[in-house]
């Protein structure tokens, strides 16, 4: 078997990335990047293509190290090329499914679970009291969801943009809509919160020490994470749990945060951080220092469903990010469905990545279309 073709389409509103990849014998593998500037067109660069084109789809180790070669003056560590290297890495997996009959997660090592907790990032409430915010998190839990988050983003009272600092009517804010929707919750649910890197460490402190009597799922990306040192203090002066990752790429980026023990949790972003062998290793990285895997995600449903074959896959998994309630696009672009079933993915016998693709609905949302449906 080998590759002949890969193709590439943008849609929208939603900028998914999905990425095509056919093989001489007829089958066809589905993936998708992350979005970002150029990385659908970058997914058919020549540069990518021809380290790939003639070779064997079922070595997608070797694709994956060959395109990471090919694509090396390019920042292949990090950014667009790295997303597109990871949605075609994920269709090269729905490929080797395919053509030995068994699902991902079964090429992974198999699984230790049977369907894959998601949890809905609920964005706010409709508006920022916390009565609205603890409203929003009853009604996402009522539909089944046993983990939700909300993020804690700067207000327009904040006193400086640039340095990071937050007042402190601010802090009593948010420590108020918090504490407001952790008691509105069932206490099994869970409550995360994302603080979108937005605030120096003396000052998200002040509110990691607030939340540390509301058993929080974890308190997200509090501050910079280029800087591992310096989240490395912040996590060892709270005992709210802290979660970061989904801006570093392949184990490699994980290397200085994971070892330092920077972290309580690690978020990385299979769509972008490599693709599902290399979250695989993240995972077995991370759980070298017993931390939980709960991997970022914004994507459609081709690449939620398949993360979901690394979360059965690795014993450490934790919970799955969901953006997209209510969002007819991302019911309606795979032909399988409903997929998530009470705050849940079952990850099926199927083989390949296991849901397919509707092209029509696709086509109808394309916004620029490199061959995929040729």
């Amino acid at each position: 078997m080998k590759i002949v073709e890969i193709s590439s389409v943008l849609l929208q509103p939603m900028p998914w990335v999905l990425v095509k990849v056919k093989t001489d014998d007829g089958i066809v593998g589905i993936g998708e990047a992350y979005h970002g500037a150029g990385v659908h067109q970058i997914a058919v660069d020549e540069r990518l293509t021809k380290t790939l084109i003639g070779k064997n789809p079922l070595d997608v180790d070797r694709c994956f190290r060959d395109m990471m070669k090919g694509m090396s003056a390019s920042g292949y560590y990090q950014g667009a090329v790295m997303s597109a290297i990871s949605g075609i890495e994920m269709a090269l997996w729905d490929i080797a499914g395919q053509a030995v009959g068994v699902p991902i997660w079964q090429l992974l090592g198999g699984r230790f679970r049977d369907k894959v907790r998601v949890y809905n990032d609920c964005h706010a409430g409709k508006d920022e009291t916390p009565a609205a915010y603890a409203a929003k998190a009853k009604e996402v839990e009522a539909r089944g969801f046993t983990a939700i988050k909300f993020d804690i983003d700067p207000l327009p009272s904040r006193r400086d943009a640039y340095n990071r600092c937050i007042s402190n009517d601010d802090i009593a804010h948010y420590v108020a809509v918090v504490t407001a929707v952790r008691e509105a919750l069932d206490s099994n649910t869970d409550l995360a919160i994302d603080a979108h890197w937005a605030y120096a460490p003396v000052d998200i402190l002040k509110v990691a020490h607030a939340f540390e009597d509301l058993g929080l799922l974890w308190l997200e990306d509090p501050i910079p994470a280029e800087n591992v040192e310096a989240m490395a203090m912040v996590k060892n002066s709270t005992k709210t749990p802290i979660c970061t990752g989904e801006n570093f790429y392949t184990r490699f980026g994980f290397r200085e945060l994971i070892q330092s023990q920077a972290a309580d949790i690690v978020s990385p972003d299979m769509a972008k951080a490599g693709g599902l062998l290399e979250g695989r290793r993240i995972a077995d990285f991370a759980d070298m220092y017993y931390m939980p895997l709960a991997p970022h995600n914004i994507c459609g449903p081709i690449g939620t469903f398949a993360m979901t074959h690394v979360c059965a896959a690795v014993p450490n998994f934790l919970a799955l990010e969901f953006h997209h309630l209510d969002n007819a696009l991302w019911s309606d672009l795979v032909k399988e469905g409903p997929l998530i079933v009470d705050g849940h993915i079952a990850t099926g016998e199927k083989p390949g990545l296991g849901v397919t693709l509707d092209e029509g609905v696709a086509k109808a949302a394309a916004k620029e279309d490199l061959g995929f449906f040729s």
